[in-house]
């Protein structure tokens, strides 16, 4: 009982419990690889969100030791994330008022608040809302995110001083620089050379990570040709541990950033959880996603007590850490300790690292997260996915991160109402020679409606979305097969649930029918959506003569036929479905 407890709340002390000796070394190796990325990736977030890069590195070396201990993942590595650092800055920097202490301690309660809304979240088992954002709309979404990350480092790349807030506006003055020649040589050349180093290595899949060849030779460069005088760099970072700083705060503070956070929550869990679950079904384990929210939530709260803002998992770096052979949280843990050791003793060194140098760190980060393919692929398969995906898209860049989460979560339902509303539909009759009833327009040549009868099928659980719909659509194949027709069966297996809205729809097509000297039939309907009819009243109307056990049965039932013979085949011997889809 108590190891069970222990697994569940405090995953790292059961993984250390059972630690190998075997894993050591794995884990050792790749926490020194992954070192190499998270300085510069920590710095370079930072910078996105506002906030001076040091703040970039306490929420890096925070979250992965409090992950260490409250995660279910092994080999997750936590940390500022491209996709969250333009929200974070949207949200703190117009409360911030241009003071960067006020910056730093609104990041701080920010990633506070994000943690509790995953806490709880974990704590109810809401690991499902997820789902709430489908893939077009992340496709989209982190599409934008990426172009407003280009935009807003294209100007440190180069060298180029911009005064526009919106991506379009930057981008505009840095056309209208560089056509000018209005740029900062030595930056323009050191950045437009870093930014192709990264991208050929990660072409060539070197076994040097490209960032940490540029990080270096970046630095060494400018501080043998003494450029730190003539263009931007990131300077010395201030020496010392993570420590609190949320001073100057107000309970107003916190009523502006619920929403945003809840945002922020929601967007980072989201990309957490599809790459814990990758990873874990790679590795032949399972994550449960409720404990991953609560893992996540918690190493939040820590990050924004001790200095840092919101993190999220790293797409980036997690594969660097899995493809150096980590095995357990020690990896993270290795890390966190060697980027601390960096703080501590090193901190001059970033004294000559070049603004551009990172900007191109940061670029070359998020072009991972463009995803032209599966867009394209989107618009050739499903052209209303693909709509939604680009919606997103527009909706980030034209009106802002932060509107950009309401509008993809809003094109999230709105996408699955109208797949819910307008489902796939069919009338089923015989095909000679074949068992069961079928879709007449997939057999068009040889399907043979029943006379009398009209048999439909409605794929989806009946709500208030497509309720008329199912309505009109049967009244119309009525309509269609003509005055003869003396019985509606109506195949329910698929209908897996009604609501009070949909047994009204019912209950009025069953009037309409009725009028038409018409008996609606309600085949293979599964018992708990007869409960349903039955706690609002209407399971008299549909009495036992009306509610068949099979399709097969209500047509014998109205043909007065033994399932008609064809050709010496009985068509609907065995399973009696209603057909195919």
């Amino acid at each position: 009982m108590a190891s069970s407890v222990i697994s569940r709340w405090l995953p790292g002390v059961a993984t250390a419990a059972g630690y190998r000796r075997a894993w050591l070394w794995p884990d050792l190796r790749s926490g020194l690889v992954l070192t190499a990325l998270l300085i510069p990736a920590g710095m370079g977030y930072a910078t996105v969100a506002g906030l001076p890069p040091v703040t970039g590195l306490y929420a890096t070396i925070v979250p992965l030791l409090a992950y260490a201990v409250f995660g279910p993942s092994r080999i997750l590595v936590l940390g500022p994330d491209s996709a969250l650092a333009p929200i974070i800055a949207a949200t703190i920097l117009p409360l911030a008022h241009g003071d960067p202490d006020r910056a730093v301690a609104l990041a701080g309660l920010l990633a506070i608040l994000v943690g509790v809304f995953m806490v709880i979240a974990g704590l109810l088992r809401l690991g499902v809302v997820t789902e709430l954002l489908s893939k077009p709309v992340r496709v989209g979404y982190l599409n934008a995110i990426a172009l407003v990350v280009i935009a807003a480092q294209l100007p440190a790349l180069l060298g180029v001083a911009t005064t526009a807030d919106a991506p379009w506006g930057r981008l505009a003055e840095v056309a209208t620089a560089v056509v000018a020649g209005d740029l900062v040589p030595a930056a323009a050349a050191l950045g437009v050379v870093s930014l192709a180093t990264i991208l050929v290595m990660r072409r060539l899949r070197s076994r040097v990570p490209g960032v940490l060849v540029v990080v270096v030779l970046g630095t060494v460069a400018t501080w043998a040709l003494g450029l730190e005088q003539s263009m931007p760099v990131v300077g010395a970072l201030p020496q010392g541990l993570p420590a609190p700083a949320l001073t100057g705060l107000a309970w107003a503070d916190v009523l502006a950033l619920l929403a945003p956070a809840a945002g922020i929550a929601l967007v980072a869990f989201t990309d957490t959880a599809v790459l814990s679950r990758s990873l874990a079904a790679r590795r032949g384990e399972e994550v449960d996603g409720s404990d991953e929210l609560r893992g996540m939530g918690l190493a939040n709260i820590a990050s924004g007590a001790l200095g840092g803002f919101p993190i999220s998992a790293s797409s980036s770096r997690t594969p660097v850490a899995e493809a150096a052979g980590s095995r357990t949280q020690l990896t993270g843990i290795v890390g966190a300790a060697l980027v601390l050791l960096f703080v501590l003793a090193l901190p001059g060194l970033t004294a000559f690292l070049p603004d551009a140098v990172l900007a191109a760190v940061v670029i070359a980060a998020v072009l991972t997260l463009i995803d032209v393919r599966t867009q394209v692929r989107l618009w050739r398969v499903d052209r209303a996915d693909a709509l939604v995906g680009l919606a997103a898209l527009v909706g980030v860049l034209v009106v802002g991160v932060l509107e950009g989460i309401v509008i993809a979560l809003a094109l999230s339902l709105l996408a699955f109402v109208e797949h819910a509303r307008r489902p796939y539909r069919a009338q089923l009759g015989r095909v000679p020679g074949m068992r069961g009833y079928h879709d007449l327009s997939r057999h068009a040549e040889h399907a043979e409606p029943i006379p009398g009868l009209v048999i439909v099928r409605f794929d989806a659980p009946l709500f208030f979305a497509n309720a008329a719909e199912f309505g009109t659509w049967v009244r119309r194949r009525v309509e269609d097969a003509g005055p003869d027709t003396r019985a509606v069966i109506l195949a329910a297996e698929p209908i897996t649930d009604i609501d009070s809205t949909a047994v009204d729809a019912l209950v009025e097509l069953d009037d309409y029918l009725h009028a038409n000297g018409i008996t609606l039939v309600l085949a293979e309907l599964k018992d708990p959506v007869l409960d349903v009819l039955r706690r609002h009243g209407v399971a008299e109307r549909f009495a036992p003569d009306r509610v068949a056990p099979t399709v097969g049965a209500a047509v014998d039932e109205f043909t007065g036929t033994l399932r008609g013979d064809l050709g010496g085949t009985r068509w609907d011997d065995g399973a009696e479905g209603a057909g195919e889809t």
